[in-house]
């Protein structure tokens, strides 16, 4: 057939039907800026100061014919980030979930990686509870003492530990340097799977400073299966945080762990998981100046 292009491929829900935005034979090296076929139709609505959020459908191979994923863009000037343990106890186990979010929080997800605790490099408040992992594809999401927020590469890292109020570490970086794909989500046989399908949730930093979070969830069955590890490869994760406009992107820890909570006025919307975590991240209102 002709223009009939057998790699795995993405379309995004557009008024006109299903329209494909993405394949792996034609995937970009570098994401220089959002894509406006996938960016313009997320929908973004105010869910408070500082805080937009929206959803956009997408269409992929197998498991993942049907996508939905949940966006949110947060203003670092306006919120404040803070790592947050279960409440039951000292220890970073496995027992914290979005039913634990204080009320102050207007956004809320599940941070980093897990083994029996937090996996990698862990800052609470200004104290280093975890030394930093390694890894080429690990690296850390930094709140410094000034309150930026910056994904920092795991070859930087020792540059910025005398000078961060809060970090946590995952993997594997989805986007690098300004936009790059990593070698390893191009090519097979360079340490990452690159056709495993799972619900995914990702972070990333865009050009604007902004922080940028997705999450997705299985949309077959009219969304009866929301929950399902069902979804994305990661390099399509990676083409999908490029085009909503990260410059910077890790995964975090996703399928049945993955949850977000936004507070969007009096309505609080919440995609909760199957399980408890160890470490949650939260969005509280800055105080006034």
């Amino acid at each position: 057939m002709l223009g009939f292009d057998p790699s795995p491929s993405l379309s995004v829900r557009a008024p006109g039907g299903w329209e494909t935005w993405w394949t792996e034979r034609g995937a970009p090296a570098r994401w220089e800026a959002p894509l406006p076929a996938v960016a313009d139709r997320v929908g973004w609505r105010r869910a408070a100061p500082g805080l937009e959020w929206g959803e956009v459908s997408l269409s992929g191979d197998g498991e993942a014919f049907r996508v939905r994923v949940i966006v949110a863009r947060l203003d670092p000037e306006l919120l404040q980030l803070s790592l947050v343990k279960p409440a039951d106890g000292p220890v970073y186990a496995g027992r914290w979930d979005i039913g634990e979010v204080p009320d102050s929080a207007v956004f809320a997800i599940n941070a980093g990686q897990f083994t029996a605790g937090p996996w990698g490099w862990l800052v609470q408040d200004g104290v280093e509870r975890q030394r930093p992992g390694t890894g080429p594809l690990a690296p850390a999401v930094v709140v410094d003492t000034t309150g930026a927020v910056r994904l920092v590469p795991p070859d930087s890292l020792a540059a910025v530990r005398a000078s961060t109020r809060l970090a946590f570490q995952s993997y594997p970086t989805l986007l690098q340097a300004d936009g790059d794909i990593p070698a390893p989500l191009r090519s097979d046989g360079l340490g990452v799977n690159r056709r495993h399908r799972d619900a995914r949730l990702a972070l990333g930093e865009t050009r604007e400073g902004r922080i940028l979070v997705a999450m997705t969830r299985f949309e077959g069955l009219g969304g009866a299966l929301a929950n399902m590890p069902l979804g994305l490869t990661t390099p399509e994760m990676a083409a999908v945080m490029g085009a909503l406009g990260a410059k910077r992107a890790v995964l975090l820890d996703g399928g049945i762990s993955s949850q977000m909570l936004i507070r969007d006025g009096d309505t609080k919307r919440e995609w909760p998981g199957w399980r408890r975590v160890a470490l949650g991240l939260i969005a509280t209102p800055k105080p006034p100046r």
